[in-house]
């Protein structure tokens, strides 16, 4: 248990003991869900609606999509507190550490925060790709861990700690792309979770190569879905009509096969043709930034108070945010801490595959209303964004999507809000993609009568927020007296599958009522839905004697000699992974020249056989090499004829 207070370590201990007792019930009394399932051969199965709506994979959220673990970055730089503001002090460690080279894994290595109170002015940046800011711990005594003290305030501190190449919130120019590379995508219709689809012209791109998925806000499609739901207002001239709206997804292409590509997660939402034609382009990456860490520390934001349980009118001595991470892909934050902040204790932005792992954000200092106590923000351009272990406490809404149609695949693993004053949500213009995966809600500060979780309509909340979620997920979640909100838009779906407490259709806007099941019947199979889809997705399987076996073979990969060997004129060769891989299997001659390719592709997890052919080939030596991410192995084969 992390020491971060008494208060927060025995709430976090009641809670998994509470967990634990719910899984012993599990066990006894274990059901599924009808429509989304482990089969007979322990893979999940997914039962689609009349329209093609179906739960989509949420396993591709986090750093490097969740298939490796945060990696442990050796210190290279340390710094230690001194008399008066630090801001300078730390931002030149920084900057030593970010004009090192980058090693073959995209590091420069990581900066040591020795333990002690450093007062901060000013923003800290991690402005360079493979950095990682490491502290020695993220409790309240400077003794023994690091604590960012912010001094600053709202106008001179808006953000204490920035990572990634942004400077503010929701700049896209990350994503941008010339217009010339647009090609339009030419199948029908692309249903949520799709990764597959056809364009009109392939040839300008390549796999690896980094595009935007452009679904444009057309009237077609504004009609379609009821221009957001927002009452009384519908028309050319409505509050979604004046927005910008478009639906972007950030991804990479995986496989080309002839029109037909592959991306490396899936879509969302559907994407209708007939409703607007969707496009893809490749981006130039302009100002993203990689692999950078944020560890083991505290960030204080200064306050004269020694609680925010209640409106505090003092928000502007206070900076916004913590820690915003912007322009940014394949990051982390783990085990820190951030409190008394006026919006967000962890905020993203154009942010993509990152993990926020173990952290908390409590105690905002502001007043009860407005854009204020979003403790864990995902906002403009957030995309497979993965919040697990985490702890809110005081939020108005704790663990939220607040960037519209351009935030999607965020998951909400294990987290947990106290003394809430709102609900966690899709907060705004069709978020796609939330979910929330053992979330639980606890000693609220809303009335029993309100709700504490929504994937619903907001109708003309904040001038017209109307869909606010489609496509997300409340799985195994608990809120107390506090209700579940679960309504289905139009073309899409919400979902509360086998959720503690009151979950109903009927909200804040009469809309019809998402798909509900399971409420109050402990035993939901699988516990949990991201860890299931995530297992199934590196080891093909969810059946744990499977993944034991797979474990129990190398860690990365095993290349068998082949048999027979010698051989005239076929022979097989067989490799195996425990985890998906990007595979190639090439063959060379004696004099080091390709021979052929016999594999170029992803490949699931299990044991792989080759079959070769060698019709054709002279008799002599032969040597074959399989590269499976960034590991190798070569073995020699010997034709004879």
């Amino acid at each position: 248990m992390r020491k971060v207070g008494e208060h927060i370590i025995c709430t976090r201990w009641l809670y998994c003991l509470a967990a634990i007792v719910f899984e012993v019930a599990q066990a006894q009394t274990a059901w599924q869900s009808n429509i989304a399932f482990t089969g007979a051969d322990g893979k999940l199965l997914y039962v689609a609606d009349s329209m093609g709506n179906r739960i989509p994979d949420f396993s591709y959220a986090g750093y490097r999509n969740s298939s490796v673990p945060i990696p442990t970055i050796a210190v290279v730089d340390s710094v230690s507190p001194i008399v008066g503001d630090n801001t300078t002090n730390i931002q030149t460690a920084i900057n030593r550490v970010a004009s090192r080279s980058l090693d073959v894994n995209g590091f420069r290595g990581a900066l040591l925060v020795k333990a002690g109170k450093y007062a901060v002015s000013g923003t800290l940046r991690l402005n360079a790709s493979g950095v990682v800011l490491r502290g020695v711990g993220e409790g309240s005594d400077s003794a023994t861990n690091t604590i960012i003290y912010a001094t600053g305030d709202s106008t001179s501190q808006p953000t204490v700690m920035i990572a990634g190449g942004g400077t503010s919130g929701s700049n896209s120019s990350a994503w941008s792309g010339s217009l010339t590379s647009n090609v339009n995508i030419i199948s029908d219709s692309v249903h949520v979770g799709d990764r597959i689809f056809q364009i009109a012209n392939a040839s300008l791109f390549a796999v690896g190569d980094n595009i935007v998925i452009v679904h444009p806000k057309t009237t077609a499609w504004l009609r379609e879905v009821d221009f957001g739901g927002v009452p009384n207002d519908t028309g050319t001239t409505s509050y979604w009509a004046g927005q910008t709206l478009p639906i972007l997804y950030n991804r990479f292409i995986t496989s080309i096969n002839g029109t037909t590509i592959t991306i490396d997660a899936p879509v969302f939402t559907t994407l209708v043709r007939s409703l607007s034609q969707c496009y893809i382009y490749k981006t130039n990456r302009n100002g993203i930034l990689t692999n950078i860490g944020i560890e083991n520390l505290r960030i204080d934001i200064m306050n004269p108070y020694s609680q925010a349980s209640t409106a505090d009118g003092d928000e502007g001595h206070h900076a916004q945010d913590a820690i915003w991470l912007g322009k940014i892909e394949d990051a982390w934050v783990k085990h820190c801490t951030t409190l008394h902040f006026v919006q967000s204790g962890f905020k993203t932005s154009i942010a993509t595959r990152v993990t926020i792992d173990s952290c908390t954000a409590i105690d905002p200092i502001s007043i009860i209303t407005g854009e204020r106590r979003y403790n864990f923000n995902t906002y403009v351009g957030s995309q497979l964004i993965l919040f697990s272990n985490c702890y809110a406490r005081y939020a108005r809404h704790a663990c939220v999507s607040n960037g519209t149609s351009s935030v999607s695949g965020i998951v909400f693993y294990n987290c947990i809000s106290e003394g809430s004053y709102n609900s966690s949500e899709g907060h705004r213009l069709w978020s796609q993609g939330m979910l929330y995966d053992n979330f639980a809600d606890i000693n609220t500060n809303v009335s029993p009568s309100s709700y504490v979780l929504g994937l619903y309509n907001r109708g003309d909340y904040g001038s017209g927020h109307g869909w606010a979620a489609v496509h997300s997920v409340a799985w195994n979640c608990t809120t107390g007296a506090g209700r579940i909100i679960i309504q289905k838009p139009p073309t899409g779906q919400n979902y509360a599958i086998g959720c503690a407490g009151v979950v109903t259709g009927a909200g804040p806007f009469s809309q019809p009522q998402g798909y509900i099941e399971g409420t109050n019947i402990p035993g939901l199979n699988p516990p949990s839905l991201y860890k299931a889809q995530l297992t199934e997705r590196l080891f093909g399987t969810t059946d744990v004697k499977d993944i034991q076996a797979i474990k129990a073979k190398p860690e990365t990969f095993q290349l068998l000699q082949n048999f027979p060997n010698p051989f005239n004129p076929s022979t097989t060769i067989q490799y195996i992974l425990n985890r998906r891989e990007y595979v190639t299997v090439k063959v060379y001659d004696s004099l080091g020249r390709e021979v052929l390719e016999l594999v170029d592709g992803e490949r699931s997890p299990g044991k792989h056989s080759i079959h070769w052919n060698a019709t054709g080939c002279s008799s002599g030596v032969y040597w074959l090499t399989l590269q499976a991410g960034a590991h190798s192995e070569t073995t020699k084969l010997v034709l004879e004829k």
